[in-house]
């Protein structure tokens, strides 16, 4: 018996972008079916009643968070940080400047840090979901170690120097109140 993996999926597009990741989530939903999805809010909406039309008999494991601009892309960053997306499929207008774009290029960023598989257009996507990785049941991605980075204080006083200019300045204040 072949063994199945459940991939856990981002699915985020915007506006100008919507109608490709709907398209694409309908051409490989027999792919799909057996992942878990998290959605920013408009996407996540179209695309569950699209592939609910298209098959109704299937209970698709979506999670629909808020609007992207509304606080949905750092929902979906929060997901990437606590290790629950592996695939990041964002699928951007690069033609539209984006009031939420700061949300955006963290989003890029994320998913650099924590080396999930990220990709922004349909093309990437496309070859990602048919790639013989994604549907490997032995394949995991490199988790990065930060350890160096987040231990970068551990042999150095600043708490102690921090500390120490408190005083110091405590220490002028009350000469000159006093004086």
């Amino acid at each position: 018996m072949e063994r199945t993996i459940t991939r856990r999926i981002g699915l985020v597009a915007h506006d100008a972008m919507k109608k490709d990741m709907i398209e694409w989530a309908l051409w490989n939903s027999e792919r799909l079916v057996v992942h878990k999805f998290y959605c920013t809010g408009t996407t996540g909406t179209l695309i569950k009643k699209a592939l609910q039309e298209k098959h109704p008999d299937v209970e698709w494991d979506i999670t629909i968070l808020k609007s992207g601009p509304l606080g949905g892309d750092q929902q979906i960053g929060s997901r990437i940080v606590e290790g629950e997306i592996d695939y990041l499929f964002f699928f951007t207008d690069p033609m539209t400047l984006q009031p939420h774009d700061t949300d955006v290029k963290a989003l890029t960023r994320l998913a650099g840090v924590e080396n999930i598989v990220f990709c922004c257009n349909r093309s990437t996507a496309d070859h990602i979901i048919t790639s013989p990785l994604f549907s490997d049941p032995n394949y995991e991605r490199i988790h990065p170690d930060y350890t160096q980075y987040t231990q970068r204080f551990a042999n150095k006083q600043i708490i102690s120097e921090a500390a120490e200019q408190v005083a110091k300045r405590k220490r002028k204040q009350n000469k000159t109140r006093n004086d």
